[in-house]
């Protein structure tokens, strides 16, 4: 019985897995005929790319369809209540994108987890209360022994609470960009359930959920991990004049470097190596990210673009195994980003 548990299982998850990412080829798909064929930057770019969903703008002024100086290809058009497109000219533009959303929701379930799991730890420290509170101080733990502490040399108290969260918002998001689109496939039954007849039509709300829940993985824009890169160098500028003051600046330079050296030795130990730790910081995690993602869409691709039934099983196949790859990615990825902003910060507590 187990063994047919462990199938039943195996196989919803292929049922769920292929009608996620189908649902992207098929809406994708929307409007084209078949005339067209396949154009897989369309799917790339549904699946990658980021939109705007909520207009925020300051100072800018509101250009409607029809009126002059509306841009029909401008990138941040709306819809209004009534159905007529409009765009900002001019302001400051912080429209609330499909990252930013996803973001959102990967810190809604941050807090559904460790607030309940901390209060339960915080009412008896020493109870093992379930498998649950467990599990959290097992990774809380071994973060606190074996990357913070062993990287900061016992002065690590200070950097568990920006280590521990950059850690867990980095895993939720990673893991956001892995788990079917919700909001997508809730849109998908709603699609069906009219062309069955059992409702007139999808409400704009639920399409509005499609776009909020997206499933897109905030990690893989340049935006965001450039932002989580650039908060570990100012943390390590902190630290460095924290610990050794204003004399950083000129201990910068290793001991022992000759003086006609020690200008140029100046400019790349003070700010280009941690400028350039940043960037690679920035680039890991996105090209780590981001790759997995394209491989899934091209292998499921290759089952529209060759319109075989022939292929599907190995793309199928092939999408699953990198899809269990991609997990494992996202739990290294955000230790490896962890990691490295705790020894990048424990090289300047102290003078070389």
């Amino acid at each position: 019985m187990e063994n047919k548990s462990k199938y039943r299982f195996f196989l919803s998850f292929l049922l769920v897995f292929s009608l996620s990412f189908t649902n992207v080829f098929a809406n994708d798909s929307e409007g084209h005929s078949s005339d067209e064929g396949f154009d897989f930057s369309e799917v790339m770019a549904h699946h990658l790319g980021d939109a705007p969903i909520f207009p925020l703008n300051f100072g800018g002024t509101i250009v409607t369809e029809g009126q002059p100086g509306f841009d029909a290809e401008n990138h941040d058009v709306f819809v209004n209540h009534d159905g007529v497109k409009y765009h900002y000219v001019g302001g400051l533009d912080l429209h609330i994108t499909k990252r930013v959303t996803m973001m959102w929701i990967a810190c809604f379930f941050m807090f559904l987890v460790f607030i309940p799991a901390a209060n339960l730890i915080s009412k008896n420290p020493k109870k093992v209360h379930n498998k649950f509170t467990s599990g959290v101080e097992a990774f809380v733990s071994y973060l606190k022994e074996n990357v913070v502490d062993s990287s900061l040399d016992h002065h690590g108290h200070s950097y568990y609470h920006y280590i521990f969260s950059l850690f867990f918002f980095i895993l939720f998001c990673n893991l956001f960009g892995l788990i079917p689109s919700v909001g997508e496939l809730t849109v998908a039954a709603s699609d069906g359930l009219v062309a069955l007849g059992v409702f007139d039509h999808t409400p704009h709300s639920l399409h509005t959920f499609g776009e909020i829940w997206s499933g897109i993985t905030p990690t893989g824009d340049i935006s965001v991990t450039l932002s989580l890169a650039s908060i570990t160098l100012l943390t390590i500028y902190g630290t460095a004049f924290t610990y050794q003051g204003i004399s950083f600046v000129a201990h910068a330079v290793p001991k022992g470097v000759p003086l006609l050296l020690w200008p140029l030795m100046w400019a790349l130990e003070f700010i280009v190596t941690h400028i350039a730790r940043s960037f690679a910081l920035t680039m890991r995690l996105l090209a780590n990210m981001t790759a997995g993602h394209v491989m899934i869409l091209a292998l499921l691709g290759f089952i529209f673009m060759s319109e075989s039934w022939l292929i599907a099983p190995v793309s199928v196949l092939s999408s699953v195994l990198i899809y269990f790859l991609e997990l494992l990615v996202a739990f290294l990825q955000a230790f490896i980003f962890s990691l490295l902003t705790t020894v990048f910060i424990g090289t300047v507590m102290h003078r070389h």
